[in-house]
């Protein structure tokens, strides 16, 4: 109990994996949880580049947070726009100036994207991190092919018939190996004036391999089955320049009228207004309990949360914020009852990244997986990890449906058809 008698106020800014499990973590204690987010739903983001590629709606990978939390009686969940932390008050202050008081505070409010300093590069080349940005890439490349019939010119047509990708990461290399599935089987004979088939996929890489987090020897097998898939991989080209002609690199340019970011990646702007030491990419230096210089009731958790004291370093993936989350309320409970706690310890379960059918690669401790093993894994394990029963039902029966017939069944797009 607070000194006032009331419940403690544990107040979680984020809903993401972390923001998540902190909540559900807390299900049932002796505490009054808030549950402030900018949208009204969780979303499963290793599945988000499928909603971009049609291949998933987005109910299938996301679900309201109220529905999630409603059975949790001391849970709150309030739709709002973070505006800063007033940690000398404790309170966060909302939009409209509305106030939250609390006595815990948990940041999860995850990553944003990075252009680099080139933010006027967004317009011509979306990334994926909100359903919002899945529509629009959705958007995009399916209207490219429409545009492509309508054509005549060869050269113009090629132009939209090229789609880059920046970045080739997990997502980078997920969206180009479904592009060129959408291309070489969902699409094909559904056009009479070109061959989807022919539609050009191009993967750009600054580094030397792609997947760079990944052995270099799963890599190395991730670059093979992308090109075997029909992907164009383009390794050590820096990206100098994005805008409606292409993509420039140097003095070479890509003409291609979609392109995609999948290179970069900062951390939550909320970061910078609790003022206490950052790194390069805005995530805050936390301590071993997970909690800031000089406030202890204040835990930063997930993608905007940098662990430097711990090793290895913890990756910025969904099971390393799902473990903070849930030692986030852990901490606060054994503070509750003036107990200690040890430090916070990840535990690698690994890492998996699927390319195309049958095709993925998968670290697990000192197993290396690759091909149609790694790729069922992968399968698996997302729809073991969705939430809710409905979700994981509406997956498996999707891509079993995809996987015989090549069918994606979310191609219906909205929205203004652009040219040039």
């Amino acid at each position: 109990m607070t000194p006032s008698g009331k419940l403690p106020r544990v107040v979680i800014l984020g809903c993401g994996f972390g923001g998540l499990f902190a909540a559900k973590s807390l299900d049932g204690a002796p505490v009054e949880v808030t549950v402030v987010d900018r949208t009204n739903h969780h979303l499963f983001q290793p599945l988000l580049y499928q909603v971009a590629t049609a291949g998933l709606s987005a109910p299938a990978v996301a679900a309201p947070i109220r529905n999630i939390l409603a059975s949790q009686s001391n849970a709150t969940v309030i739709c709002g726009d973070v505006q800063r932390i007033d940690m000398a008050r404790r309170a966060v202050v909302l939009d409209g100036d509305d106030e939250i008081a609390y006595d815990q505070l948990i940041v999860a409010t995850g990553a944003t994207n990075s252009y680099f300093g080139h933010n006027e590069w967004e317009q011509h080349a979306p990334s994926l991190k909100t359903l919002d940005d899945a529509y629009e890439i959705r958007r995009r490349v399916l209207l490219a092919f429409e545009h492509a019939e309508r054509e005549t010119d060869l050269a113009k047509r090629a132009a939209w018939l090229t789609f880059v990708v920046i970045g080739a990461g997990a997502t980078g290399v997920e969206l180009a190996g479904a592009f060129a599935e959408i291309a070489r089987h969902t699409l094909r004979g559904e056009f009479r004036r070109f061959d989807p088939r022919n539609a050009r996929i191009v993967l750009v890489e600054g580094s030397d391999r792609v997947l760079p987090t990944y052995p270099a020897s799963l890599s190395e097998q991730a670059r093979l089955q992308l090109e075997s898939l029909g992907v164009t991989v383009w390794l050590g080209r820096q990206v100098t320049g994005i805008d409606e002609r292409g993509v420039q690199m140097g003095g070479d340019t890509l003409v291609a009228h979609t392109v995609v970011w999948a290179a970069g990646v900062a951390a939550s702007p909320l970061g910078a207004s609790l003022e206490v030491p950052r790194d390069r990419a805005g995530r805050v230096i936390v301590g071993e309990d997970l909690s800031i210089p000089g406030h202890p009731e204040v835990t930063v958790i997930g993608d905007l949360a940098t662990l430097p004291w711990h090793q290895p370093p913890v990756p910025g993936i969904a099971p390393a914020a799902k473990q903070m989350g849930s030692y986030a309320a852990h901490k606060i409970l054994q503070q509750l009852k003036g107990q200690s706690v040890a430090p916070f310890c990840y535990k690698d379960y690994g890492m998996l990244a699927t390319i195309g059918r049958n095709s993925a690669v998968a670290v697990l401790g000192k197993v290396k997986l690759s091909g149609y093993p790694a790729w069922l894994l992968w399968l698996i394990a997302h729809i073991w990890y969705l939430i809710g029963f409905r979700n994981r039902i509406i997956v498996m029966i999707d891509w079993a449906w995809a996987y015989w017939t090549f069918e994606r069944s979310s191609r219906i797009v909205t929205g203004e058809r652009r040219r040039p």
